[in-house]
């Protein structure tokens, strides 16, 4: 090689090293501006990104009304939970009392499940139903497990029978927190199959789906009802203060949700009482964050007539937040919020009743058992 094309291929290399330097160095400096963005006082950032109400809703007599999605019915912004309506240590004639009380007083969304309990929710509200004309003036959701048709279809029955009813208004799949439920459930042989059904027969009005996990979750869920053409009528999630810092579904789902227009109902605002042991929000901050999303029903769990008052408490003092409000208020749950330490149906299966009762699902699809006839293990 002649001295003058060594010296050539040698300039041409040093500025091509120094092209590439000046590159890494951009890189490197847009990598640290997003972590910079990403690290800024997430509380601020994130109630940008928060839908908000910008109507509490209607007030009638002691409750608020919003609409449920694109459904055409009115619900009580606040939604009677059904788990706790079903515990051992409450006794049958309490819960029913408090079932009367609250739909008495304006609340007409009715929570419950399939497995609630073993059952023992679900009887309870029946029975509370079947009393005094209770019926007509409740809004009836429940949940099934099962992601097969035959699994689910049992398990609609199951739950007509217990709650004492011809047909439940709203029937939502449980715990979808697997990214393989969705497939389940939408692929042949699979529950949306039963539930469809049902709605045809008149057993069922409206349906939705659940999950705890993970926002993506209920994204990928939602992309598959598109894939096959359906569109659900409610979608139900954790809206709560800390929510706003991990795996934020009211960053990511709600406004998905209120884009297709599907009615969001809120749940875990205390998440079964841990958050408030965190000991930096009280019962009322929770209930004012969750209500300022727009959220069709905040399901709560009243087990007591304390209960029950606070949440009427909190739906005649509640005026919407602006973004400023917002801020102030999930900054109180900023530094302990951000690993989900407190939100443990995000970060453990403690609350997983389905990982705990895999039969409560059904089994594998035909297809996936006829390219696989054996379980592993």
């Amino acid at each position: 090689m002649q001295r003058r094309e060594f010296m050539s291929g040698a300039a041409a290399a040093a500025a091509a090293l120094a092209s590439a330097s000046s590159l890494a160095s951009g890189q490197a400096a847009t990598n640290k501006k997003e972590e910079s963005s990403m690290s800024e006082p997430t509380s601020k950032s994130a109630a940008s990104r928060i839908p908000r109400v910008t109507s509490a809703g209607t007030m009638k007599g002691e409750m608020l009304y919003r609409d449920l999605g694109a459904t055409g019915v009115q619900v009580s912004v606040i939604g009677m939970g059904g788990a706790h309506l079903g515990l051992a240590d409450v006794e049958e004639a309490d819960a029913i009392k408090l079932v009367h009380e609250g739909v008495d007083r304006g609340i007409n969304f009715l929570d419950n499940s399939w497995d609630y309990n073993e059952g023992r929710s679900e009887e309870r509200v029946g029975k509370a139903l079947s009393q005094g004309g209770y019926r007509q003036k409740a809004f009836v959701m429940t949940k099934i497990d099962g992601r097969t048709k035959e699994v689910a279809t049992n398990q609609i029955n199951d739950s007509l029978r217990r709650l004492k009813v011809d047909h439940i208004d709203l029937m939502q799949h449980h715990e979808v927190i697997r990214f393989d439920d969705p497939d389940r459930i939408f692929g042949e042989g699979g529950a949306m199959e039963a539930v469809v059904e049902a709605q045809k027969a008149g057993k069922i009005r409206f349906i939705g789906f659940t999950g705890h996990k993970d926002p993506h979750i209920h994204l990928y869920m939602l992309k598959v009802a598109q894939e096959h053409g359906f569109h659900f009528d409610t979608v139900q999630m954790p809206i709560n203060v800390m929510d706003a810092h991990f795996r934020s579904f009211a960053q990511l789902v709600v406004p998905e949700a209120i884009n297709q227009k599907i009615a969001v109902l809120g749940m875990k605002s205390f998440g079964d009482n841990i958050i408030l042991k965190s000991g930096v929000v009280e019962p009322m901050d929770c209930l004012r964050y969750s209500l300022n999303v727009p959220v069709s029903v905040l399901i709560t769990g009243i087990n007591s007539k304390r209960l029950l008052d606070q949440a009427f408490y909190a739906v005649k003092s509640f005026q919407p937040m602006d973004e400023a409000a917002v801020a102030t208020l999930i900054a109180k749950t900023e530094e302990v919020a951000m690993k989900g330490k407190y939100e443990l149906f995000k970060t453990t299966s403690h609350f997983d009743t389905t990982a705990r009762h895999a039969d409560w699902l059904g089994a594998d699809s035909p297809a996936v058992q006829k390219l696989a006839p054996q379980l592993p293990g």
